[in-house]
């Protein structure tokens, strides 16, 4: 099929779906599957949580990652098969209100875009430490990554930076995302491979030793499980993969700007979970079996550079610098992603100062004053980082957790209020197809598509209760939810929704839309 025959499909369905081609259609499928997979960024996701997981879960943790990635590549099918019957940009957004409705579709972009801007935030400034390293290790600097000024000034400017690419074109953000795939290649077999040659210290048997982690006595960090491993610690542990395997989904988001988009943005969703969860599984591998002698609590107490500490300072410093490469292409994808959000929100004229954030560069064919949003949202959520109590804070009934900022906490609310929009679109596809909807896309699950969608919904709504579940900040669990901060967190943003669309209706400007197209 000839390019300009593509082309013409595109723009077919666009219009049919009561839109023009307004943004640049350039990007290709590895461009979509680099974006997809620089947002789940396995380095950035093993790097963040990968200490957290093993003190949970010992070393059997590992095999907790297939269970996530099968369950979500259920979800990745559910989201394929509608990406292609509505290649739109909002992705998430789109499907709720094809599916269910205008207000339904409302809140699936609000809680979203929310989730997303508060992950930029959480990306970037999670990049802090290893630039301040490199930086002192080079330049021979004194910068402290816990001082307010020095996550101020790199988080901003890495930011500040994603949001003048994003805004140069679709296809600098594409160009951005493949080098990311390329440094996440050897930034995750890379260093498997390093420390396989420098010499493993472990076997194969301590892949499914639990280290003594489910009791409170031989917990790194003194959580207690009860003594128990598969119904304790296994169900905190499995959060350090939950939090690292979704962002495939943004392959929707940018689907107005791929070429032939209902055929490859689903191959992309699905290719960018599979390599994900591959390439993180070779490097959690590689970390495990290069565990000193001495055990786990050593590498608990120092963090994954205890370990590669090993290999000649050269080599560190290399894969120092792709740690810090994946974490500005992972913020870069995730912000163009909210900026795609926020611009399908405005066109519809669904959210405040709508005429202004649907804008479009006539050069570079970008929302600029969306992206624009996912500079300024992001960066005012960074101001939290100065709301860091030095001691426990008793609120109500429960604890707010010493030296955990503010920001972390919105943070914590960036995984539950993605499970929530994956499984309220789920949902809203479970309820399209009790009302008699056929996909009519180019990828289509045909009889397995209800099944498939059951089980994604199951599993969605199981691990949001997992992942928001309160306890006392003594617990495990509060190792990622901070006790009840979280679940408070997250119904706080919803009730914000709930009464902004109570009061000012936006759906009703959806709904218009909809009435105009049809």
């Amino acid at each position: 099929m000839s390019e300009q025959t593509v082309q013409s499909r595109d723009d077919e369905r666009l219009s049919a779906l009561g839109y023009r081609q307004e943004l640049s259609r350039v990007l290709s499928l590895f461009d979509n599957f680099s974006v997809a997979f620089s947002y789940l960024s396995p380095m950035v996701g093993i790097y963040s949580l990968y200490v957290l997981g093993l003190a949970a879960g010992g070393p059997r943790y590992i095999w907790t990652m297939p269970v996530v990635v099968g369950f979500m590549m259920l979800v990745a099918l559910v989201f394929g098969e509608l990406s292609s019957e509505y290649p739109l940009s909002g992705a998430l957004y789109q499907y709720g209100k094809y599916n269910v409705g205008p207000r339904y579709g409302w809140f699936v972009g609000w809680i979203y875009g929310f989730a997303l801007l508060a992950t930029v935030a959480s990306v970037d400034s999670g990049a802090v430490g290893y630039v301040a390293d490199l930086s002192n290790i080079w330049f021979k600097t004194h910068l402290n990554p816990a001082n307010h000024v020095t996550i101020f000034a790199i988080t901003g400017a890495i930011i500040l930076l994603s949001g003048i690419l994003n805004s140069i074109g679709a296809k600098i953000m594409g160009r951005v995302a493949r080098y990311g795939v390329y440094v996440e290649t050897i930034g995750t077999f890379g260093v498997f491979i390093a420390l396989a040659i420098h010499g493993f210290h472990q076997g194969l048997g301590f892949l499914f030793s639990s280290q003594g982690v489910e009791h409170v006595a031989t917990n790194p960090y003194g959580v207690n499980f009860g003594g128990h491993w598969l119904t304790g610690a296994a169900l905190v542990a499995v959060l350090a993969n939950v939090y690292i395997f979704y962002g495939f989904e943004s392959a929707g988001d940018i689907s107005e700007e791929t070429i032939d988009a209902g055929r490859q943005v689903p191959k992309a969703m699905r290719n960018a979970l599979l390599y994900g969860g591959i390439a993180s599984f070779v490097l959690v591998l590689g970390l495990l079996l290069a565990t000193p002698k001495s055990g786990i609590g050593g590498v608990v107490t120092g963090g994954i550079p205890s370990i590669i500490a090993v290999l000649p300072s050269w080599l560190g410093d290399f894969f120092l610098v792709m740690v810090i490469i994946a974490f500005f292409s992972c913020g870069t994808a995730v912000q163009g992603a909210g900026a795609r959000v926020a611009f399908a929100l405005a066109r519809d004229g669904a959210v405040p100062a709508s005429r202004a954030l649907r804008k479009v560069s006539a050069k570079h064919k970008t929302p600029v004053n969306a992206i624009a949003t996912g500079v300024v949202v992001p960066f005012l959520f960074l101001l939290l980082v100065l709301v860091n109590p030095s001691h426990t804070v008793h609120i109500l009934w429960f604890d707010y957790p010493a030296n955990i900022n503010a920001l972390y906490a919105l943070v914590s609310f960036g995984v539950s209020g993605i499970y929530l929009s994956f499984f309220l679109t789920v949902l809203g596809a479970f309820i399209a197809r009790r009302r008699g909807w056929e996909p009519s896309g180019t990828f289509k699950l045909g009889k397995w598509g209800m099944p498939v969608t059951v089980g994604a919904m199951l599993y969605l709504a199981l691990m949001l209760i997992n992942i928001v579940w309160p306890s006392a900040i003594t617990s495990g669990r509060a190792l990622f939810n901070y006790g009840w901060v979280t679940l408070l967190v997250m119904l706080v943003i919803v009730v914000v929704g709930a009464i902004y669309e109570g009061f000012a209706r936006p759906d009703r400007e959806v709904s218009e839309h909809r009435i105009e197209q049809n």
